[in-house]
């Protein structure tokens, strides 16, 4: 039996995505402190699949992959690319074990209030 699923969201979890969006193909903002870190400790436990907004339009993997690489390259050299390449790039949302999106509630049998949606603020933005 292979390892769980863990699904990441890209912009807000590994992007810092400090500019909002500027496109699917453009990701100005460096990493969110420690995601680098997260993600190489992740795929020795998880097979770790980066899904986003940005999979399904033109670009945006290809963007995602090639800013991935080039942050962890010049974070660990070498070791960057053994990491890049135990990342899964899905075009849909997998099924995970777990998944980690900054714009997500985890729903606990209990349906929130209206307003407590219309107020949720990303960490980034609290």
């Amino acid at each position: 039996m292979g390892k769980p699923t863990l699904c990441l969201d890209f912009d807000g979890v590994i992007h810092s995505y400090n500019s909002g969006w500027k496109g699917a193909d453009v990701i100005p903002d460096p990493p969110v402190a420690g995601a680098l870190a997260f993600l190489t400790n992740a795929v020795a436990s998880f097979t770790v699949a980066i899904y986003s907004s940005r999979s399904h339009q033109p670009g945006g993997i290809d963007a995602m992959k090639a800013w991935l690489r080039h942050h962890l390259n010049a974070t660990y050299e070498a070791d960057g690319d053994a990491v890049f390449h135990h990342i899964e790039w899905p075009t849909y949302k997998p099924s995970a074990f777990i998944t980690i999106d900054d714009r997500a509630l985890t729903f606990d049998g209990t349906w929130p209030e209206m307003g407590t949606l219309k107020e949720f603020k990303p960490w980034n933005k609290r």
